[in-house]
């Protein structure tokens, strides 16, 4: 149904099954086009080409991702790279005059991982990490922490790297957080995949995601949603975050009260351009979040009843709610060994997926049919 978007990823795959959507997510054949348009544009505007990408293309971006989170502030919405970039600049605004104090899990990304554990072996942060399992008493535990405890910052995923799950509850958890403290949800794999309505916690949260994953327009276009009334002044801080007042004669580092609050310095907007082809779209093609999720579940019910296998059946599954699931499935295996063998030898058979440690992770995509994932499964059954 939807394959003919993808015309350009599945033909240099033949008879390839990408069950790594998670992690490498085909792009559509827009936006192959839109990279070939930043080129344009920086050939027809020359030196004046930010204007227009200031002026026209994240404007446009940035309406485009408030729609999907319901959200009514675009001019709130940052972009970087990479999402690493938008973490440290928030850290950078804390007070390190003190030991510096975040909440967090034991199940976050890399870039927010290992970052802090590195900032933890200096003796200037103090990390809680609080452990995802078990799932059902997640919520509860993160509560207490809240409750019981003061922090600079509280990092949590929307939906975790390794599993899956979405974290049930988080209007609760942001209502437990005091003011002075960041609140910050890593959406990377939640945006453009799970339905998501911002509008209630909108100028209370820091939320970050990007075109990588579900958003599907590639590297180089993650962003983060900050509160209007933000008066952070990061010290991890680029020329653009004074935007506005660059002609000036500045003796004191000022800062925009808009989104350029959280930008770098010059970088390569081709990503922005991929990531508003994919948008616009999906807006086209009236495909939701919500729709899309919807042709996804329907993917991985498929999936887990033509599965037949002696290592990977339901027991093994993570979680099994698929009404509280990301896009992919997570199998926990015996050992890191097995579950690289295993993926090695469906690599061999034309399944292509990916696995952490010893989790072996099945993405479902658009770009997927039922006879796609029937035949992936029988694959693997054999």
């Amino acid at each position: 149904m939807y394959k003919k978007f993808y015309t350009h990823f599945l033909k240099n795959h033949g008879d390839k099954i990408h069950m790594a959507a998670h992690s490498h997510h085909f792009w559509p054949d827009v936006t192959r086009e839109a990279h070939l348009q930043y080129w344009d544009d920086s050939a027809r505007f020359s030196d004046e080409k930010w204007g227009h990408i200031f002026g026209e293309v994240i404007p446009e971006t940035q309406k485009l991702i408030a729609k999907n989170l319901n959200l009514n502030q675009p001019e709130c919405i940052s972009f970087a790279p990479n999402t690493h970039e938008l973490f440290v600049r928030l850290l950078s605004a804390l007070d390190w005059s003190k030991p510096v104090r975040i909440l967090s899990t034991d199940s976050e990304f890399h870039s927010f991982r290992r970052q802090s554990l590195r900032l933890q072996e200096t003796g200037k942060l103090v990390l809680d990490l609080v452990p995802t399992e078990p799932f059902q008493t997640l919520d509860e535990r993160l509560q207490t922490k809240l409750k019981n405890e003061k922090y600079d910052m509280v990092f949590l995923s929307q939906v975790f790297f390794n599993s899956g799950i979405i974290l049930s509850n988080i209007e609760k958890l942001v209502s437990l957080t005091p003011k002075e403290t960041l609140f910050v949800l890593d959406g990377y794999h939640g945006f453009m995949c799970v339905p998501t309505d911002l509008s209630t916690l909108e100028g209370k949260i820091y939320y970050m995601a990007g075109g990588y994953k579900y958003a599907q327009g590639g590297e180089g276009a993650c962003f983060m949603v900050s509160p209007k009334s933000s008066t952070l002044r990061p010290i991890y801080t680029g020329w653009f975050a004074s935007f506005s007042t660059l002609e000036s004669d500045q003796k004191n580092v000022s800062y925009d009260q808009d989104y350029f609050r959280f930008m770098g310095s010059t970088f390569d907007p081709s990503g922005i351009y991929r990531l508003r082809a994919s948008l616009n779209l999906f807006q086209k093609e009236n495909l939701t979040v919500a729709s899309i999720h919807a042709y996804v579940q329907n993917l991985q019910r498929v999936f887990l009843k033509n599965l037949s296998h002696p290592i990977l059946h339901l027991e093994q599954l993570v979680h099994r709610d698929l009404n509280h699931h990301g896009h992919f499935l997570t199998f926990k295996l015996p050992t890191n060994e097995a579950t690289k063998e295993l993926s090695h030898k469906l690599t061999q058979k034309g399944v292509l997926t990916d696995f952490r440690g010893n989790r072996l992770r099945f993405g479902f995509a658009l770009y997927h049919n039922e006879n796609d994932i029937i035949h992936g499964a029988q694959r693997i059954s054999e």
